[in-house]
């Protein structure tokens, strides 16, 4: 099994925005769910956002809705995660994760997952 490849993590400034893109293959992208977790120093890893990749029906976590959005490219076997009014406490290891039968936040669910990218978010 191919693992997915996250890219597009930076240093923003509070306010700022970026899109994290998450490469994967075409079977992943065909099989269930996919979500985006973050884990900072010293805390438990969270979802962010999941979207079934079958139906495009998404989820969030209520600490970046209105301000993230999930969404996914087939032609490019890609999921997205734009990241709009970036707060301080959105600084994090973003991870992608793939296989889980199950569009849930719990990350024992998935069994894919990249090797994460940094998003530092400063005041």
């Amino acid at each position: 099994q191919v693992q997915p490849v996250e890219s597009g993590g930076g240093s923003v400034q509070a306010g700022g925005s970026l899109r994290l893109s998450c490469a994967a293959s075409r079977y992943t992208l065909s099989s269930n769910c996919m979500g985006w977790f973050r884990q900072a120093p010293g805390k438990e890893r969270e979802g962010v956002a999941v979207i079934n990749t079958g139906g495009s029906a998404t989820y969030y976590a209520d600490s970046v809705k209105g301000r993230f959005t999930i969404s996914q490219d087939n032609n490019k076997n890609t999921v997205y995660l734009q990241m709009n009014s970036l707060k301080p406490e959105d600084t994090a290891m973003y991870y992608c994760a793939a296989g889980s039968r199950v569009c849930t936040f719990n990350w024992h669910s998935y069994n894919r997952w990249g090797q994460g990218t940094q998003v530092t978010v400063s005041s």
